[in-house]
């Protein structure tokens, strides 16, 4: 959009300029009003131009700068999320594998037993919280990182 204003006021007639003149002179500049279009952007442009001269003092930028101290948010990995659950002890569980088809085969015993919560092993605690990283676990109940 910038190259498109830059254009516009190219192509528009200079109003500093008498009529009888056919050539543009060296010094001729483009005039608008301060609330026109065309103006406004000018304006503002005059404005910078005049607080970045070299004897008046630097203007300092509106923009907010972030805090050196905060870092960068994890993102939690959501399918993780729905498999794994923390106790109230702070230990994560997970269900058991092979609970989901071909169940007719399978005696009572082991439909119950894979019915049940198990805890992650200590080897997987640390896939675990690479994934869940904001998830509340005890330390002492699970394992080693």
């Amino acid at each position: 959009m910038a190259m498109s204003l830059s254009l516009a006021r190219l192509a528009l007639p200079l109003q500093s300029l008498p009529a009888a003149a056919g050539k543009r002179p060296a010094n001729a500049t483009i005039s608008f009003t301060a609330n026109s279009f065309f103006g406004a952007p000018l304006a503002v442009a005059a404005a910078t131009a005049t607080a970045l001269s070299p004897a008046a003092p630097l203007a300092r930028s509106l923009s907010v700068v972030a805090k050196a101290g905060k870092g960068y948010k994890m993102k939690t990995h959501k399918a993780s999320a729905k498999r794994f659950r923390v106790t109230g002890t702070g230990k994560i569980v997970r269900r058991c594998a092979g609970k989901q088809h071909l169940l007719s085969k399978k005696n009572a015993k082991r439909r119950k037993r894979l019915s049940k919560m198990v805890q992650v092993n200590k080897s997987d605690y640390s896939n675990v919280m690479g994934a869940l990283p904001y998830l509340k676990v005890n330390k002492k109940a699970g394992g080693e990182y």
